[in-house]
């Protein structure tokens, strides 16, 4: 095989448009022309890095093997000259938005002794986008406030004089031995904060649903069942070979909901939107910016009870069902045996 032709910054600059355009994304060279206006995520992204070194905002949403599995090797054009490389030609593009400035740095973790901690150590230090979308609910919170009050509901009957000398703690999740029965919920676009990844290394014991790394702790992945069954198929087949063996299947967001505090909040545009399948780009309209809105247009609203045969055609192994809402559907998951299901 020939070895991949060294380009400058100049020649590489010259691709910048969208009949002709071409990023650098660590240190390779890509066409994406005819790829770019496909990209889920909009071509706006890729535009705004036309000619230019893309690694970063790249490296931020997506693994770094995936152009090489998405696109043909025809489309790798070259590599990097890095002796090219000038001031002008690195600095990010005069759209970009300066990257948000966090008020605190995270605390050591072993200060943090209760799960509310976690939550107060976000809102401070995680983006005011990323603490919208994941601390919001839809429409007046009726039914997340009830959600976070029932807890309140249950309380332990206390009994004396029995011998306790020895406690244990640990239990099993999907399989896995834990050293607590608490684990990371799933939830959607997982890459826009950093939070769960730092935690990893320094709590073996808390199962987390992040589908982008093998190690210890044991890792879920949850699914959002695209209208194109292909793509849902091809990335259940990922999944897969990637050694992720339990299935959280979204089944409460067919439709998107009105998240008010996310809306609040304008989207950046110079930002990548995860699960965006048919804006050009993500843009904030006169709804406002919900990232929850905004990036779930691919989502196949015709979703049901059937589908679990399709899905069980694609994936061996638990499957979970995240969202259910009401007693009649515990039932019937349970007629449908499924290993697990996720209260909303």
């Amino acid at each position: 095989m020939a070895e991949p032709k060294l380009l400058s910054t100049e020649e590489i600059a010259k691709h910048n448009t969208a009949k002709d355009l071409w990023i650098v994304v660590d240190g390779q060279v890509w066409d994406m022309t005819v790829f770019a206006p496909e990209h889920p995520g909009g071509i706006g992204i890729i535009l705004q890095y036309a000619g230019r070194d893309a690694s970063e905002p790249y490296n931020e949403f997506h693994a770094p093997s995936l152009l090489n599995e998405t696109l043909t090797t025809s489309k790798l054009v070259g590599t990097l000259d890095t002796s090219t490389i000038s001031d002008s030609w690195a600095k990010p593009p005069p759209q970009q938005n300066p990257k948000v400035q966090l008020k605190n740095e995270k605390p050591p973790l072993e200060t943090l002794i209760s799960t509310h901690d976690f939550e107060t150590v976000a809102e401070k230090t995680l983006a005011p986008k990323t603490w919208a979308f994941y601390s919001s609910a839809a429409t007046d919170l009726v039914t997340h406030k009830a959600n976070r009050t029932f807890f309140d509901r249950i309380w332990f009957r206390p009994r004396i004089l029995r011998d306790i000398k020895t406690r244990d703690t640990s239990a099993r999740i999907m399989g896995h031995e834990v050293d607590l029965p608490v684990m990371v919920s799933t939830n959607a676009s997982f890459s826009i904060s950093d939070i769960v990844s730092s935690l990893a290394p320094s709590s073996p014991s808390f199962p987390q649903s992040h589908p982008t790394t093998l190690s210890p702790p044991p890792i879920f992945f949850q699914l959002y069942v695209s209208k194109t069954r292909s793509a849902s198929e091809s990335l259940l087949h990922r999944v897969w070979s990637l050694g992720i063996r339990t299935l959280f299947l979204t089944v409460d967001s067919p439709l998107a909901g009105k998240r008010e505090a996310d809306e609040r909040v304008r989207m950046d545009e110079d930002q990548a939107a995860p699960m965006n399948s048919n804006q050009e780009k993500p843009i904030n309209d006169k709804k406002g910016g919900g990232l929850g809105r905004i990036t779930g247009s691919f989502i196949d609203e015709s979703l049901n009870w059937g589908d679990l045969a399709w899905l069980r055609a694609h994936w061996k192994g638990r499957v979970v069902l995240k969202g259910i809402m009401c007693a009649s559907d515990a039932k019937r998951a349970a007629e449908e045996k499924v290993d697990g299901i996720v209260l909303r």
